[in-house]
């Protein structure tokens, strides 16, 4: 359909509009473009985001009661684990050592048995029951032990037909060593009545026979040696003279 055409000489109503600035413009005008900047938001109105909401926790430690099967003990301000109140409480238990050492390799030298090292040696020749070598030991500086067997273990030489073989008599176990206290012990280093025997210049002592420290003591003189004899230890030198009975 075809509009009609408006009569020559009339004239269109145009409509008009005022703009936010005054401006006033046609219809078929579009508005000039605004040249004002949009109003800017101030610091203190921004809208702070709010903090987050967070319950208080009460103290599990400080508000829990005693447990009635794990009480708090007297004076102590540890209570049980509110969580978990079978949980008893850690404790600290300080153990003080006070470790005595002694002259001779850290031992502190209060009732242990005597090894061979724990001990002095010396040792002298004489004359009764035909001659024998009477030993004598006496602890070390700082060491007090105990002779717990009776018999020392002797030998000339390493061969078997130099060990001493022990005769049983005198002794008394165990025997205490300490300080000035001395034990002795009889060695016989010939006990037949033939010329035959072996000749040695020192004589291997120790306490027992799996002692790992055996000592090398030097004999005042050359002993002639066939089926030795070894007595006990005692404290009574008196008794430490071997004899086969």
């Amino acid at each position: 359909m075809r509009w009609p055409t408006p009569a020559s000489g009339s004239t269109r109503s145009s409509r008009t509009t005022t703009t936010s600035t005054g401006t006033r413009a046609s219809a078929g005008t579009p508005p000039p473009p605004s040249t004002s900047e949009p109003p800017k938001r101030s610091a203190t109105s921004a809208r702070s985001p709010s903090p987050r909401h967070t319950p208080a926790t009460p103290n599990a430690s400080a508000a829990a009661p005693d447990h009635p099967r794990y009480p708090r003990p007297p004076g102590s301000t540890t209570r049980p684990n509110a969580r978990n109140p079978h949980h008893k409480p850690h404790s600290v238990t300080t153990v003080s050592l006070d470790l005595k050492s002694s002259g001779d390799g850290g031992k502190s030298g209060y009732g242990q048995s005597c090894g061979t090292n724990d001990l002095d040696f010396t040792v002298t020749s004489e004359s009764q029951a035909g001659g024998y070598y009477l030993v004598t030991a006496k602890a070390k500086s700082g060491i007090t032990c105990y002779l717990d067997v009776n018999t020392p273990s002797v030998s000339f030489g390493s061969g078997a037909d130099g060990v001493a073989s022990p005769v049983g008599q005198g002794g008394e176990d165990p025997i205490k060593l300490t300080g000035s206290a001395v034990a002795y012990t009889g060695i016989s280093p010939k006990t037949t009545k033939s010329n035959a025997g072996k000749q040695f210049e020192n004589v291997i002592i120790a306490i027992s026979d799996n002692d790992p420290n055996p000592a090398e003591l030097k004999l005042p003189d050359t002993a002639n040696v066939d089926k030795p004899i070894v007595t006990n230890w005692s404290t009574n030198r008196a008794e430490t003279v071997p004899v086969i009975v």
